[in-house]
């Protein structure tokens, strides 16, 4: 029987370079679920424990900031990765998340991905690659977001 989370996830341009056994694998360490606004997914120092890959809605990607509060730092959406502190020790969240409209993600348990990838060389070769394109694309939208406020500072 095929399960929701491997129909899930056989489906993300995110883990087409995967091989369909390493989705299966990572399908029998996954969940889905759904959340409401305002539901806090991680605090920034607290343990990294599990990733998510959003299918649809949106959480925002937010910071502490001295003298300012949270301040949001980036929003992740469909087919976006969020979340990859559990893959470098001591395994804590940099930031923290909060879900800011209906959203329905695949929760990844991370100490057994770490397990899985540890195992299997080729998996963690290819989730290496996924992580990576994920970090490039989020520090891109960062250098974007930073030269629209040098360019426009009543934006912030």
């Amino acid at each position: 029987m095929t399960s929701a989370v491997m129909i899930e996830l056989d489906g993300l341009p995110l883990l087409a370079a995967l091989s369909h056994t390493h989705r299966a694998a990572m399908a029998g360490i996954s969940r889905r679920e759904d959340y409401y606004p305002g539901t806090t997914l991680f605090e920034q120092g607290t343990p990294a424990d599990r990733c998510w890959i959003v299918l649809k809605g949106c959480a925002v990607i937010d910071s502490d900031a001295p003298d300012h509060g949270r301040m949001a730092v980036q929003s992740v959406g469909p087919g976006e990765l969020l979340g990859w502190s559990w893959l470098i020790p001591p395994y804590r969240w940099h930031f923290g998340a909060t879900v800011v409209s209906p959203t329905t993600a695949v929760v990844v348990d991370a100490e057994e991905l770490r397990k899985l990838a540890n195992a299997d060389p080729a998996l963690g070769y290819q989730l290496s690659l996924i992580l990576v394109e994920a970090l490039l694309n989020r520090l891109q939208a960062t250098r974007t977001r930073l030269l629209d406020l040098h360019d426009h500072p009543a934006l912030d």
